[in-house]
């Protein structure tokens, strides 16, 4: 697999001189200083490819080329805007960049609701606690019908939060699930939005009445649309999981199985309509073998996230070392460097450590801890290939 790296722009705090100097083949990016559903243009994406390569890194991914909401809700705007996203495809296919990684989540990106859980060992890590978030969607965003989504026994643990909940707590469950991670990932939402509860509240209220069906549709007229410039330029146009892999705050969510994954390539099947397999995301579903789905869609699997998840009976999960949990990177692993070696990956959501926590990285996106995952996958990566070299692969 090519070793890769998510790098936000100039304004990342990891530079692209750090970046080159520990093994890095590939850059993963994005125009993040476009607002969604504008248009890329050629010159500003030359600017940028051009400024890679002078540090003698390729742009290998973009991640993500936003697909803006109404297109997902199926809003007036929506003809507009999915015109914008083939120009922009169009523009990339010019530049030479073939891989485009996207989401179809309703609103909200990747949810955790605390951004620097504490380990045993001092290194601080990413968690999802479901009494948390239903505390959030219930007592926060105050969702009307919320509690018909959660358990008897989950709902009483919204009931003992409450009683212990304070102001600051209630300000870091906003910060974690809507400002830190939306405003740099998703760009719904400013990390500076002064009424982040009533402007999200504003956008759940956008998809009423959008179930799964309708999502699904939306979701293929979107594919059926920018497929034949994808087939123009030799596009890979690859969905990112959902994560969580469920559906969350009333709203469906498609990409969260085997089922939802042979649903969107069968509704437009076109080999440039394929995956982005993330190990992390997937692995957050105990019915989910990460392994097994890598081996099934290799042939459409585009680009890949190393990491894994550790879940707990009660559901909660945390973000594990890429040497264990659900993940299974090692056989991931065997499969792409069996099938498709030349394949993009890049490890995903590291751990903080050392002088990290001090750095003011984005939320899962820190330097040394990304830097240790990255050796652990060379390492898993070197030996699936020694077992291919010598014949007793085992998938």
């Amino acid at each position: 697999m090519k070793k890769c790296w998510r790098w936000f722009g100039r304004r990342d705090k990891v530079t692209l001189d750090m970046i080159r100097q520990i093994g890095v083949e590939g850059v993963v990016t994005a125009l993040h200083e476009v607002k969604n559903g504008e248009v890329w243009t050629e010159n500003a994406i030359k600017e940028i490819k051009d400024y890679k390569e002078r540090y003698g890194l390729c742009w290998s991914v973009v991640e993500s080329l936003p697909v803006s909401e109404p297109i997902k809700y199926g809003g007036p705007e929506r003809d507009a805007l999915i015109e914008n996203y083939k120009t922009s495809l169009a523009n990339l296919g010019k530049a030479g960049i073939k891989t485009v990684c996207y989401n179809f989540m309703p609103v909200i990106d990747w949810i955790r609701t605390d951004l620097k859980y504490k380990q045993p060992d001092g290194s601080t890590t990413l968690y999802f606690d479901k009494a948390k978030f239903a505390y959030f969607d219930c007592r926060i965003l105050n969702r009307k019908g919320a509690e018909s989504d959660y358990s008897a026994e989950e709902l009483q643990a919204v009931e003992e939060l409450g009683h212990t909940m304070t102001a600051a707590g209630r300000d870091a469950l906003i910060d974690a699930v809507i400002l830190k991670t939306q405003g740099f990932v998703n760009g719904n939402i400013a990390e500076n939005e002064r009424n982040p509860i009533e402007r999200f509240n504003e956008m759940l209220a956008l998809y009423r009445g959008v179930d799964t069906t309708q999502l699904r549709n939306n979701l293929k007229i979107f594919l059926e649309a920018v497929m034949p410039v994808c087939d123009e330029y030799d596009i890979n146009l690859c969905i990112h999981p959902d994560d969580p892999p469920y559906p969350v705050l009333g709203l469906p969510r498609i990409v969260g199985c085997d089922e939802d994954m042979e649903w969107i390539l069968n509704a437009v099947d076109n080999p440039h309509n394929g995956l982005t397999l993330c190990a992390g995301s997937l692995s957050a579903n105990p019915k989910n073998d990460v392994a097994a789905m890598a081996a099934k869609y290799a042939d459409r699997i585009h680009f890949v996230h190393m990491r894994s998840t550790e879940v707990e009976p009660s559901g909660n999960f945390k973000e594990a070392s890429h040497l264990a949990g659900r993940g299974c990177l090692l056989d991931v692993a065997r499969v792409f460097e069996r099938v498709k070696p030349d394949v993009p990956m890049r490890v995903d959501h590291g751990k903080e450590i050392l002088d990290d926590s001090m750095m003011g990285y984005n939320p899962g996106y820190s330097f040394h801890g990304r830097m240790l995952a990255l050796g652990q996958v060379e390492g898993l990566m070197a030996a699936a290939r020694d077992e291919l070299s010598r014949g007793f692969y085992s998938l």
